[in-house]
């Protein structure tokens, strides 16, 4: 079956709403955006396919462990081996199945695979892109509230007289892993577009922490 992308695009927004088990930080348009957002970086990157690219950025999240879950780490592993299993059914291209398993595997932060082709870096990178910027922070906050953390440490919101601990405080999530995630990016206009997301958030912590402490200072 040698489908144009924009038909196989619809087969792959139809499976992920079939099968995947997506909390709001984690549903259809967080699939959309970081499908739109690798094309942007497919754009630098002529030579990756963007069949590859396209079916990863849609079938990433099949099997979305919650971030507390001890087999969070496996997660991204579990979903790429769902997606080939219906892929195959579906006659995807039986020569793209390997390297769409190895970018779905790829994309997870805690599964800590190294991505070792262009489409699994491009993968890779559109999807923390999402958890930076605006979008992002809305998830970030989102998600610590279905864990029940709290917003921010009632007393030293900018950690400066203590450790920072983005499982129990929100906001720390901010300068615990996101700030480092343009520095991880693998493609240069995925760095480029990383930095300039990540300063948005910066300038919201450092609001957030002035509106904050200034409160308890009165």
């Amino acid at each position: 079956m040698n489908l144009p992308l924009h038909n196989w695009q619809a087969q792959f927004v139809a499976l992920a709403g079939k099968l995947a088990d997506n909390d709001g930080a984690h549903d259809i348009n967080h699939l959309h955006r970081v499908w739109h957002t690798a094309q942007t970086l497919l754009r630098t990157h002529p030579e990756a396919d963007a069949l590859i690219v396209q079916a990863a950025c849609y079938l990433h999240d099949l099997v979305n462990l919650p971030k507390n879950d001890p087999q969070r780490h496996t997660a991204s592993q579990q979903a790429a081996k769902l997606a080939c299993r219906h892929l195959e059914a579906m006659h995807f291209p039986p020569d793209k199945l390997a390297g769409l398993k190895h970018a779905i595997e790829a994309h997870s932060f805690s599964a800590n695979i190294a991505p070792e082709t262009i489409e699994a870096k491009i993968v890779q990178d559109a999807d923390r892109l999402d958890a930076l910027g605006a979008v992002g922070l809305a998830r970030l906050f989102y998600t610590a509230g279905r864990m029940g953390s709290q917003l921010a440490h009632p007393e030293d919101a900018a950690g400066s007289r203590r450790t920072l601990d983005d499982k129990q405080y929100a906001l720390d999530h901010i300068a615990c892993k996101l700030e480092t995630l343009p520095a991880s990016m693998q493609t240069v206009t995925g760095r480029r577009l990383g930095e300039e997301r990540v300063q948005w958030l910066r300038d919201f912590r450092t609001t957030f922490i002035a509106e904050w402490e200034g409160a308890t200072a009165d």
